[in-house]
């Protein structure tokens, strides 16, 4: 719920933005029952906490991932320790100097995803060069280059 902004209103109606989506429809797309979907609807509304989270929440747009080669753009993976400051500035510091754009800029919360990281859409080819500098820096463990 939380990766697609999934929202829950006071009657416990959901939306992605400001689409409804109904039980059934996400019951099937998680392959549950849509009892379950019901059920954990009313859990969330029940919970304070929960119900501040998930009734504000919202949608951050969509990720250019899976159309960056259409697009000609090039997508960096990189995994560090995400309780470290200054990954995201180091990797765009080498990128800015050589001159590229990052069109978009994920960053996994790392108390959500199992295997956080940082995953960089860049305007154009991203050079040899460029990739053994970032390879090369204190803050990061690994970098993948999608195709």
């Amino acid at each position: 719920m939380v990766e697609i902004g999934m929202r829950i209103d006071e009657s416990g109606k959901l939306y992605v933005d400001d689409v409804e989506v109904n039980d059934t429809a996400i019951a099937r797309a998680v392959g549950v029952d849509r009892r379950v979907v019901r059920n954990t609807t009313k859990q969330i509304l029940d919970n304070p906490e929960l119900r501040g989270i998930f009734m504000r929440i919202r949608s951050v747009g969509a990720s250019l991932v899976e159309v960056a080669k259409t697009l000609g753009y090039s997508v960096l993976v990189i995994r560090s320790d995400p309780h470290k400051p200054g990954v995201i500035a180091s990797v765009t510091g080498v990128l800015a100097k050589y001159g590229l754009v990052v069109r978009q800029a994920l960053a996994d919360d790392p108390d959500l995803a199992p295997e956080p990281c940082l995953t960089l859409v860049i305007d154009g080819r991203v050079p040899a060069e460029a990739i053994h500098e970032i390879t090369h820096l204190p803050l990061v463990e690994s970098l993948t280059m999608l195709k």
